[in-house]
């Protein structure tokens, strides 16, 4: 958080991209509401939104920033405390832990094994960069197979988006549109098509990973890469084309999405890539909130509800409105 000299009546502000920061930005960040720190806000935004029961979790860049030594002990009071959260609220909130990535696989794997005590946990969140280098980085195997042994769901979340270079020199003009609309998506497809590349999914044949955002662009670009992969001379040389699970095997056996696409064109990629049992709603509540003062329903929530209604039928729609969270990350125990 932090104010801007410039246009003091702005108070304090939240800046999740690095577009925000700049003077010529016209985003400049968000609005500090009690939606992003009181947790009587979130139960009454499930309430307008007919949503019983939610899964939260600490925002990105999550403790992607913190000193190594602080870490651990800083993951665990975050942790603890969204417990505490989930209790008070019984039936209506669970949770996904944060990681103290920062201090390196050791630590984080302490972390993932302590979290099975916490009653409300139901996996973890973390970003692209992993420990610093990326999803395909051989530091995290013992990571995940702490999480595959702990049959820990993994949520990845976007945050460090492209370089700011490739939007070009009007980019500020246009707000967070182009790298919340574009760079998210993309970050996202490339983290995760690095660690199919580095064979994360062949070592980890039971990992499980939930792509925020309907998998950025990976179920509309899957068969591009498949192509790729396979035409790849590198690779082929390299040893690494036969036996591998192919990217559509992955998305139907590793991949959870969430519903986080905005319209029906997308979810229609999203189903026929993983299949409507693998596809949850969500809302990136507190992100997005009305731009008129005084409105009460969220747009966003509306627009993604009404994609999933439109696109599936009743049944299926069922199911990714909740049924298949309720199945996947076991919130009727």
């Amino acid at each position: 958080m932090r104010t801007f000299p410039d246009n003091p009546e702005a108070g304090e502000r939240l800046v999740i991209l690095p577009s925000e920061d700049a003077a010529t930005s016209t985003a400049r960040g968000r609005p500090i509401g009690p939606e992003y720190y009181e947790e009587e806000e979130k139960i009454k935004f499930m309430d307008q939104h007919n949503i019983d029961i939610s899964v939260i979790s600490l925002a990105n860049p999550w403790l992607d920033w913190c000193e190594p030594a602080d870490a651990p002990e800083a993951a665990k009071q975050i942790n603890d405390d969204v417990e505490a959260v989930c209790v008070r609220h019984p039936g209506r909130l669970y949770a996904f832990g944060t990681l103290p990535l920062s201090a390196g696989a050791p630590a984080v794997v302490e972390e993932i094994k302590r979290l099975q005590s916490l009653k409300h946990m139901r996996g973890v969140i973390i970003g692209t960069s992993g420990l610093g280098a990326g999803l395909d980085d051989p530091a995290l195997h013992p990571i995940w197979q702490a999480l595959q042994e702990t049959k820990q769901l993994v949520f990845l979340h976007p945050h460090y988006g492209l370089p700011t270079s490739v939007y070009g020199d009007r980019a500020a003009d246009y707000g967070h549109v182009l790298p919340l609309a574009l760079g998210f998506p993309l970050e996202t497809t490339i983290s995760i098509t690095r660690a199919i590349l580095s064979g994360v999914f062949d070592t980890f044949s039971s990992l499980q990973i939930l792509l925020a955002h309907s998998g950025g662009t990976l179920p509309f670009l899957a068969g591009r890469i498949e192509s790729c992969i396979k035409h790849d001379g590198h690779l082929k040389s390299a040893g690494k084309i036969e036996g591998r699970k192919s990217v559509w095997d992955i998305l139907k056996s590793n991949i959870y999405l969430d519903a986080v696409v905005y319209g029906d064109a997308g979810l229609k990629a999203a189903v026929e890539a993983s299949g409507s049992d693998r596809l949850m709603f969500g809302t990136d509540h507190p992100f997005f909130p009305p731009l008129e003062e005084g409105e009460k329903e969220w747009l966003s929530v509306r627009t993604n509800a009404e994609a999933v209604k439109s696109v599936f039928g009743v049944k299926e729609a069922e199911d990714v409105m909740g049924g298949n969270a309720v199945r996947v990350l076991r919130l009727n125990e």
